[in-house]
This record gives C-alpha cells, structure tokens and sequence, in this order.
C-alpha cells in the first residue's frame, strides 16, 4: 500500500520545510528520541522523506547505564547527547521539543502543545515508565528508575542516607538510614543491588569517621523465585551468588505490600525498616495505545501485527517498549535496547518499501544475547549457546556497553572513568544535588 503525502497547510502549525519540492515527500513524524526513534530516524537519512522527531527532552538518554549515574559511577552528560547534535548532518530531519498531547489517526496528524504536525507515516517510540500496580502513592517513598531526574534524585537519596547516618546519635535511625532496599530483580534491581553494596563496601569505606559505611544492609526484593528470570536458571543461580558474596541479602517469593516512611512491607508481613527504598519492579507503556486508538495488553503495550503496525494502520508503527510484539516462535520480544534499535531499523526500511511498492517481509528480532552486571568483575551474561559468569561475562558487559553508547567523546570518556574506577575503587559523581542540598 503506497500512502499519498498530506498536503502542505492542511493542517494549522504545518512544519515548513522551506523548498516546494520538499513539501510533496512523504512526512515520516517519530514520536521519541529513545533508541528505537533515534535509528529509525537515522535510517531514514538517504530516503526521499521529511522526518520530524518530537521527543518532550533534547537529549537522547543510553538507559542501560542510567544506574550508574543513580550510584554515583558515573555524570549525567557521560552518558547522554544531544538529539539536535546526533542529527545536525541530517538535513532531511527536524527535531522538535514538545509533548505529544494526542494523535488523529483519521486526519493524520499528530498534536503537541504547541502545534498540530501532519504525517504520511508515524513511528510511535514512546517507551515506558515504572508503575507500581496500581499504588502510586508508594513512588514518593520507592522512586523508580527511568530519567536523569530519577537518577540524580536517587543518587541524592543514596549519599545522603550515609551522611546522616553519620550525624544521627540514634543507633535505631542510623541502622535504618544504612538499610537499602531494592524493589525487583530484574536487571535494574540486580544492578542497582550490586552497586550499592559495591559502593558502602568498597568505594566510600574509609570516607567515615563515626561510621562504618560496609555494615550497610543492601536487601533485594523479588516476588518470583529467582533473579534474571529472563536467563536461564544456571546463570540466576550465579547472579544470585555473585550478589551474596557483595553482601546482598536477597528475599525470594514474595511481593511488597506497602511502601511507606519506615520502609517496606512484604506480603508475608515482614517489615524492613529503610530510609532509602528503590523500586525496578515493573513498568508500563506509554499512553501511546490511547493516542491511536488501539489495543493494548497488561503493561500498556501497543499490540501489533509481524509488521509492527496496529491493526487497520499500516501507516502506522509502534516500536520498542511501547510494542507488544511477538516473534517468529511465538515468544514475546523483550523490551531491550537492541530489540527497540532492530525495530526503529525496520520501520524505515518497510516505510522505504512502501513508497517504492513492496510489502515488507514480516519483523524478526535477532536475539545477540542478554547481560547484567553485578559488580566488579561480577557479571552474567547468555549468548545462546554461550553462557558466561564472573570475570569474562563482565568483560564482555563493558565492551557491549561502550560499543552502543552514542558518540565517540562519551565512549572515551566513560571508558576513562571506568578504567581509574577499576584500579582505584573509586566513584567519581558523589555529589548530592537538587532537593537534597541544604
């Protein structure tokens, strides 16, 4: 099906692209910057197409490292670029800051706050945030982690939890303020775990005088039975060790009931006291399945066909974690970055297959493996055949991760920080700013 471009000024705040010409090339609108958008729009560089990326942040975030700006690792700049900078040699692209406010998928435009943007095809990328099953009061006790914002504020809540224990007189205060509590283990929950005891065990032991930073007690919460259960069992049970043996208490099988001031509430009624609880337990789509009008599953997820359209929109493809997609088995593809980046990379090609006339075969995901980080040179990692632990599986975690990140400085940068880190037990980013500064 080939789509007839929207006529310029059919829509109030129409775009101008500034060449007649330009204005009869099909308008590709992407909503989100993440990493699904950002290579769709990439794609998109040669094609005869005029692409608007709206994304509300100018900034494009590599998310899997965003626990190491929460635990002190690393800068918020190290391991974020600029959309505007990413895309400036692309003169087919344009790239708005602006919320999406809705989406008229009969007329065929996009509405933000501050204009209505007309497209021929729409890419919809919007991503996910946490949610807490229906008890949002608890995010003001158990922040999760999905911005720089969330990072930097839990960062805070992090190095202030030490600094007050160091003043208090209370010995009850002092043990909750050095409890931590973890909230999910998955892989943000098992990483954030690592890191923090990494952090009181190793980095800031002898930054104390009237505490002893390694007695802080770092609790994992998992309402399953095991951790990483996306991997394989085998690589759980190490994952499981490697955090044991930083000092992590991990508590199987069991959900939170409540989350408040004095701390965690378990379903079984065991109560952790905490002053610093930290939440990885779920998310949940974008309102994007609102915007165009489709069905969505549990989590929010647009469901789609095996060309990642809504059904009865072939103009129309949801990508990343805002897709419910399956694949070729029948499985559901994860919400990871390499399955959002395969996705943005096929929208463009089918959307190029379109204009010239040919039906895209259907989506597959090629699965490169699944990673997660511990500590120092604690890690797991599944390459299918291949399942790693310890040493060479964190080796492997740090190359994969600097080879994605975006931007030639930043690689260096971060590879740098992680290099003085390594021989010198360090965290560079301990500062406490925002609410949180006195």
């Amino acid at each position: 099906m080939s789509v007839a471009p929207v006529q310029s000024g059919a829509v109030l705040g129409d775009i101008a692209t500034g060449a007649d010409q330009a204005q009869h090339r099909p308008r590709v609108v992407i909503l989100g910057a993440g990493f699904g958008g950002l290579n769709a729009a990439m794609a998109l560089r040669r094609a005869p197409v005029e692409v608007t990326l709206i994304d509300r942040r100018n900034y494009h975030l590599f998310q899997p490292l965003l626990y190491q700006v929460a635990t002190a690792g690393l800068s918020p700049a190290q391991i974020a670029m600029p959309i505007r900078r990413i895309l400036s040699r692309q003169l087919n692209a344009t790239v708005l800051m602006d919320k999406v406010e809705a989406v008229d998928t009969t007329a065929r435009y996009v509405v933000t706050g501050s204009r209505r943007i007309p497209y021929d095809y729409l890419i919809v990328a919007t991503g996910a945030r946490h949610t807490y099953f229906g008890n949002d009061t608890w995010e003001d006790h158990a922040p999760g982690l999905k911005t720089i914002t969330d990072a930097t504020a839990i960062r805070a809540r992090i190095l202030s939890a030490f600094e007050q224990a160091e003043v208090t007189d209370d010995p009850h205060f002092r043990r909750k303020l050095l409890t931590f509590a973890v909230v999910g283990g998955g892989p943000t929950g098992v990483e954030l775990a690592g890191a923090i005891a990494e952090l009181s065990r190793r980095t800031i032991v002898h930054d104390f005088r009237r505490i002893d930073s390694s007695s802080a007690r770092v609790v994992l919460v998992e309402a399953g039975e095991r951790i990483l259960p996306a991997m394989p069992p085998c690589l759980s049970r190490k994952a499981q060790r490697q955090l044991e043996r930083l000092g992590v208490e991990i508590v199987f099988g069991n959900a939170v009931a409540g989350c408040d001031e004095s701390g965690v509430r378990l379903a079984n009624g065991t109560e952790i006291g905490s002053a610093c609880i930290l939440w990885a337990a779920g998310v949940m789509a974008s309102r994007a399945a609102k915007w165009i009008g489709a069905a969505a599953d549990r989590a929010g997820r647009v469901i789609v066909d095996e060309r990642l359209n809504p059904p009865g929109h072939d103009e129309i493809f949801v990508i990343g974690d805002t897709a419910s997609v399956m694949d070729a088995a029948g499985r559901a593809v994860p919400g990871v970055a390499p399955a959002a980046k395969q996705m943005g990379r096929y929208a463009a090609d089918a959307i190029r297959g379109d204009m010239a006339g040919r039906r895209s075969a259907p989506f597959r995901y090629r699965d490169y493996g699944n990673l997660a980080t511990i500590g120092r040179k604690a890690a797991v990692a599944d390459f299918g055949k291949a399942k790693l632990s310890g040493y060479p599986a964190w080796l492997a975690w740090n190359f994969a991760h600097l080879w994605f990140l975006v931007g030639f400085r930043n690689r260096l940068v971060v590879f740098l920080d992680w290099a003085v880190a390594y021989v010198r037990n360090d965290r560079t980013a301990r500062l406490i700013t925002g609410q949180h500064e006195t």
